[in-house]
């Protein structure tokens, strides 16, 4: 998987497509992602302590890898990444424009 975390991705399918975010965690063994603000269910959180009560939290789930493409930092499209070498050291570009990422 290509993606980093605190990468700029965009939704290309889904119940949030066309919707922008950061990739806040990336799960490399489900290859899955993390949006920051995308994807939210509602999660029921149970009392912890003796007072507190229970309540309906909404957070952001994993979606997969595969429903998300960088944003090309040029353009603001969805674009596809690859790799360049660049002094013995590894680069991420983006495909659309050729800008690093």
């Amino acid at each position: 998987m290509k993606f980093k975390k605190g990468d700029s991705v965009i939704v290309i399918s889904g119940k949030d497509k066309g919707k922008k975010g950061k990739i806040v965690r990336v799960i490399r063994e489900s290859g899955r992602v993390v949006v920051d603000g995308l994807n939210i269910k509602k999660k029921h959180q149970r009392a912890r302590k003796g007072g507190q009560k229970g309540q309906i939290i909404e957070i952001p789930f994993p979606m997969h890898a595969s429903n998300v493409m960088i944003e090309d930092p040029k353009t603001g499209k969805p674009s596809r990444i690859g790799i360049s070498r660049e002094g013995g050291k590894r680069l991420r570009i983006s495909k659309k424009s050729g800008t690093a990422l």
